[in-house]
């Protein structure tokens, strides 16, 4: 299949022969379409440049990028490494009093081609370089990790170590039932082996907040002699309050819990916990309230109950850590890891 400059060519081509074959060029022009003008001039084109010099050239002038001194922009690529909490606008005006003279919008083009365009890619670089060659990080690249860091526990994005590293707690709305009222389930997650553990009430109140780990999850996890180390919910009544009046407050204190909060109006901070919930309304209380009407709810805890157990022990799960494994699975070889953990700890003390 012929391009584009192969039929224009041979349409060119095409011109010049017939004219040769005719022995005449104005009747040459008048089949093909063409000015004896420009018969004359593809005729000089293939005179000096034979058949190659037919081909279309665009008399557009180039539009050639700007280009920035390679010195320049390492500069600007250190920059971002030493300051990783710059925006393109202060790292503009920083390298102005270095003499650097670039707009903010060619800081970040330089930021982009390096892949360092988020504050989030800069500290990762920056972390990336500390551990290969062992530098000594400056006080404002240790404020910027340390920001991170902070920033990433209000938005739940913790790496979860082992079980009990993290557990992930929330109120979801069940619905209501006659004679008894509304519903609330309190929810909670291992982080790392996405066990799931709920009771059902009446009320969503701090007390209640509380009874779940009291009678469930600290069971739970004192039968496996795996301790629970720091809880993760939003900022809601049952969960926030003064410390010294707040019923769950006062619960994690006296059982050494760590609380963290996610950040104010983002659901999605605590997304473990909000995406447990969307199965559990899809594969166990839309089925379940179809089956069967509920009349007290310790009738529909029992259904629940062992629910969960065909979710935690039967049901595979596709989580970072489970890779396909129950979630029970996964917190069993879980516990090997909490193991070696306390025990270089112990050693480490001694």
């Amino acid at each position: 299949m012929q391009t584009v400059q192969q039929k224009i060519i041979s349409n060119k081509l095409g011109l010049l022969n017939l004219a040769e074959e005719l022995q005449n060029v104005s009747k040459a022009c008048k089949i093909m379409g063409y000015s004896r003008d420009t018969f004359y001039r593809y005729k000089e084109l293939k005179d000096e440049g034979g058949v190659e010099a037919l081909v279309e050239r665009s008399r557009r002038k180039p539009n050639l990028k700007n280009r920035i001194n390679e010195g320049i922009e390492g500069q600007v690529v250190q920059m971002a490494i030493d300051n990783p909490a710059y925006g393109q606008k202060r790292a503009s005006n920083e390298l102005r009093k270095l003499g650097v003279f670039l707009s903010p919008a060619g800081v970040r083009c330089i930021w982009l081609r390096h892949d360092l365009e988020t504050f989030k890619k800069r500290l990762a670089v920056l972390e990336k370089r500390s551990a290969e060659l062992g530098l000594v990080l400056t006080e404002v690249q240790m404020a910027a990790l340390e920001r991170k860091q902070d920033d990433d526990v209000a938005h739940g994005e913790i790496e979860t170590a082992h079980p009990g590293y993290l557990g992930s707690q929330d109120t979801f709305y069940v619905g209501t039932l006659k004679g008894v009222g509304r519903i609330y389930q309190q929810t909670f997650v291992d982080t790392y082996s996405k066990v799931a553990i709920c009771k059902l009430y009446n009320q969503k109140t701090p007390i209640t907040a509380a009874d779940t780990l009291n009678d469930k999850v600290l069971p739970f996890f004192e039968a496996h002699n795996v301790p629970l180390l720091r809880i993760l919910t939003d900022r809601g009544t049952e969960y926030c309050g003064k410390v010294e009046q707040h019923d769950y407050q006062i619960f994690l204190g006296v059982s050494e819990i760590e609380h963290t909060k996610t950040k104010a109006r983002h659901p999605q901070t605590n997304g473990i916990c909000e995406r447990f919930h969307k199965t559990i309304l899809q594969e166990f209380y839309q089925i379940a309230f179809r089956k069967k009407i509920f009349k007290t709810i310790e009738e529909l805890q029992q259904e629940l109950d062992l629910w969960l157990i065909d979710y935690n022990e039967r049901r595979t799960h596709q989580g970072k850590m489970c890779n396909g494994r129950t979630p029970m699975e996964t917190f069993i070889d879980g516990i090997k890891i909490w193991e070696q953990k306390n025990i270089s700890l112990n050693l480490n003390l001694n």
